[in-house]
């Protein structure tokens, strides 16, 4: 809720500080890049230090207090750009050092019930508040007419959810305690092989960027609408979590080639010229999107032994960020060119990452 609250809005924030869309660039996609590599080195520190409570409790803390502080960076006259993109870019950097351990803790957890179900709810709770938060902040805004109060308001649910964390804390102990064996040696090749196999899947999953691009070009999706999309996408993706991760603990591995296929079917129905089509290939972006972050994680902890799994997920996560920064890349280039060849592409990418699954699984 806080964070993606806080993203709803961070443009038009940006811009009436004085940002140009060239700094607006800058500042969201230096955060976007912190977010995601700056985890090669906080995964590997909760690995040597055992310290997997205080970098996620650290991590989380971060975005509780950056983000309600960007409400008064109107008030700070010159200086609020500055210190709007110092909270943007810090608040990213919460999510770098909180995600690998946090992810470590939550495999360790989800063991008693099931890793596949664990990380499933996890990811519904999660689009769950990225439903809400922007649509809290929306609705703030059109009652009190201003950014300012929206954000500060984000200051509650950012301590509901640190005392939550203290409270787990207590209850919960870190995985050191559960899981004896030592760290030592490289993390497995089956992990780099299950790390490629996401990576050419991440690749070649269209982005919502341009989903909604193509739909208001076709015009038949007002721009009112298109948050409304991309809301149902998230609740496609929360279903699908779900789905995924359950059969996952009864299927094993087998399931995540739902991945590619939903990934594959995505552009051909989501690019095309048909209002129907476009919606159901939303849909099923948000349902790709859904399993990448949910069940996918769930294999990488069975993979990797409990000492190296924050390792572990910092590596995939690096992997997976400039996998998803290429298959951008590559997808607008097509798209000016060919729609078509972009559908064709994308599925070939997918049948790859298939191909990579199954030798993980071999």
């Amino acid at each position: 809720m806080v964070y993606e609250g806080a993203r709803s809005v961070t443009g038009p924030l940006l811009a009436t500080l004085g940002a140009s869309a060239l700094v607006v660039g800058l500042i969201t996609g230096a955060g976007e890049a912190a977010a995601l590599l700056l985890r090669l080195v906080s995964g590997p520190l909760a690995d040597r230090t055992a310290r997997y409570w205080a970098l996620t409790i650290f991590g989380y803390g971060l975005t509780a207090v950056c983000v309600p502080l960007l409400a008064v960076t109107p008030a700070l006259g010159a200086a609020g750009l500055a210190v709007a993109g110092l909270l943007i870019v810090s608040e990213r950097i919460g999510k770098a050092v909180r995600s690998p351990a946090k992810s470590a803790l939550l495999a360790s957890a989800a063991g008693q019930v099931g890793r596949g179900r664990g990380f499933a709810v996890h990811k519904a709770l999660d689009q769950i508040g990225a439903f809400a938060g922007p649509l809290i902040v929306a609705a703030l805004i059109a009652v009190l007419g201003s950014v300012s109060p929206a954000l500060a308001f984000l200051a509650i649910p950012g301590a509901a959810s640190m005392l939550l964390l203290v409270w787990l804390r207590r209850r919960f102990p870190s995985p050191e305690a559960r899981d004896v064996p030592a760290m030592s040696g490289q993390l497995p090749r089956r992990f780099y092989l299950f790390a490629t196999a996401a990576a050419f899947s991440t690749a070649g999953l269209v982005t919502f960027g341009l989903i909604s691009y193509h739909a208001s070009r076709t015009g038949d999706f007002p721009l009112a609408t298109v948050p409304i999309l991309y809301a149902g996408a998230m609740a496609a993706g929360a279903v699908a979590a779900l789905i995924s991760g359950h059969l996952y603990d009864r299927w094993g591995a087998r399931v995540l080639y739902a991945l590619p296929a939903l990934a594959a079917a995505t552009p051909a129905l989501a690019l095309s010229g048909s209002t129907a089509a476009i919606v159901t290939g939303t849909m099923l972006w948000g349902a790709a999107v859904g399993v990448q972050d949910s069940t996918v994680k769930a294999l990488v902890a069975d993979l990797v032994a409990a000492p190296r799994r924050a390792t572990a997920y910092g590596v995939f996560a690096a992997i997976q960020g400039i996998a998803a920064l290429a298959g951008g890349v590559l997808a607008g280039g097509l798209y000016e060119h060919s729609i078509t060849l972009l559908a064709v592409i994308l599925a070939a990418m997918q049948l790859i990452a298939a191909a990579l699954l199954a030798a993980t699984r071999a």
